[in-house]
């Protein structure tokens, strides 16, 4: 029991030996992040929580450490320094920590962290004093910067990306961010991710993001730029996901879009795009999964061809000034549509009753156009889609008994009934009798008048 005891505490020792080994986190580093600490949050009494002496050994949540190596050959590491910083409440499932109401912070104390690879503040700064980042003081070292939603952070992105050249996720939506793109932005060759939406920017694209040859996700939506959408966009050939919408942008979406075979997010919705139909390269995108063009009065006919994007779930060609029909083969060779809206067009004929067998398909919107006949989905599909399926403002379109009985608080009950003749079988053969008789009697007319006027002509040639 005693030799158990001693290799126990052996054992203890060692442990504590080797924790008393590894480096220590410089005083610069450590005072700086209590600073930061208490300038998000001010309320949490963080150098009673957390050991002064030896922040890395149990550091908040969202506070990441990792220790480094001089060489290769090296057994024991030779420094540690603060790699990640994560703050604002998130969820349940996110540990970070909380920012409060009056959150603030000098960005000047990130100068200290000359190792810092991930910064991220979610709804830390929401209040009257305004907040400005500079990439001047933000750590050239920085490979993820996510601001997310902090309304009173104000600065121009070419202030925000001051120096960063090891930057790959660059996250910065719904913030006081204003100005225009900077050319250089391309300059980051390792950018994997540009996020820029829901901000004050304004002016052109710049035809420079195309050297950004990694660049998988392209979100400049929600501000106010204006000009034409780049050609040379349609180089970046890793690109997944292209959002442009609610900006200004006009004249015509480019065909060198077609070059972006890995897509599978497009929205150009609610731009100025001009009337030049729709673009034949969003049915040639064989992994496009969704595609976005509403607000945009492009015209034209919806295609026909759909066959190589047979993986597309969601459609949004909604106030476009479309004309025509609705081509069944939408519904026929897009078996994987669970989202259709053709809603504010111009749009003619009868409903294809094709999407009705569309097994996904759970929302439809084809109000505001001139659609007529009568409305051919079951009664099953219309209870399955309920409110989802949306067709006001087509006043030739009907309905059967059965669907206007669907109890799902759908349109269909207020809908009119289709036209239904009251005329009997044995009315339509008492009608066919009638005119078969009318017209012996008619022929039996003619012949008899033929007939005299036959004697007659006879009569006068021999007298």
């Amino acid at each position: 029991m005693a030799l158990l005891l001693f290799f126990i505490t052996l054992l203890q020792f060692s442990s504590i030996s080797n924790q008393q080994q590894l480096p220590l986190l410089s005083s610069l580093e450590r005072e700086t992040v209590f600073s930061v600490l208490a300038a998000v949050n001010s309320v949490i009494p963080w150098r009673t929580l957390f050991p002064d002496d030896d922040l890395c050994s149990a550091p908040p949540h969202g506070v990441v450490c990792d220790y480094f190596y001089e060489s290769l050959n090296s057994t024991e590491p030779d420094s540690v320094h603060i790699t990640e910083m994560s703050f604002g409440f998130i969820s349940d499932y996110s540990a970070n920590p909380p920012c409060s109401l009056n959150s603030t912070i000098d960005p000047v104390l990130f100068s200290a962290f000359r190792y810092l690879r991930k910064l991220f503040f979610y709804k830390c700064f929401t209040g009257d004093v305004a907040v400005s980042f500079s990439g001047g003081v933000l750590p050239a070292s920085l490979e993820e910067l996510v601001l997310v939603d902090n309304t009173a952070l104000v600065v121009s992105l070419e202030s925000l990306f001051g120096n960063f050249t090891n930057i790959r996720r660059a996250i910065v939506t719904g913030n006081g961010v204003y100005g225009q793109i900077p050319e250089w932005i391309s300059d980051s060759g390792e950018l994997e991710e540009i996020t820029f939406s829901r901000n004050r920017l304004n002016g052109q694209i710049p035809a420079s993001l195309s050297k950004l040859k990694k660049l998988k996700i392209l979100d400049l939506s929600g501000n106010f730029l204006d000009g034409f959408a780049p050609e040379s966009l349609g180089n970046l050939t890793e690109l997944l996901k292209l959002d442009l919408s609610f900006n200004k942008i006009s004249g015509r979406i480019p065909e060198s879009y077609r070059n972006l075979q890995t897509l599978e997010f497009l929205d150009l919705s609610f731009n100025r795009f001009g009337n030049f139909g729709i673009p034949k390269f969003v049915t040639e995108i064989p992994r496009l999964k969704e595609v976005y063009l509403s607000g945009n009065l492009l015209g034209g006919e919806i295609p026909e061809r759909w066959e190589k994007v047979e993986g597309l779930s969601a459609i949004g060609f909604s106030d476009m000034g479309l004309t025509g029909k609705i081509p069944p083969s939408m519904a026929v060779l897009l078996r994987n549509l669970s989202y259709l809206r053709l809603d504010g067009n111009n749009l003619e004929g009868t409903l294809p009753p094709e999407f009705g067998f569309l097994k996904k398909l759970n929302e439809i919107n084809l109000e505001n156009n001139n659609l007529s006949g009568r409305v051919p989905f079951s009664s099953n599909f219309s209870a399955k889609i309920g409110k989802k399926l949306r067709l006001r403002g087509n006043s030739d379109l009907c309905v059967d008994e059965e669907l206007k009985n669907v109890k799902n608080g759908s349109i269909l009950g207020k809908m009119k009934l289709c036209y239904q003749s009251n005329i009997t079988d044995d009315q339509i053969f008492l009608s066919g009798f009638s005119s078969s008789s009318s017209s012996s009697s008619s022929l039996m007319f003619d012949f008899q008048n033929l007939l005299l006027i036959g004697v007659l002509w006879i009569f006068l040639v021999k007298f």
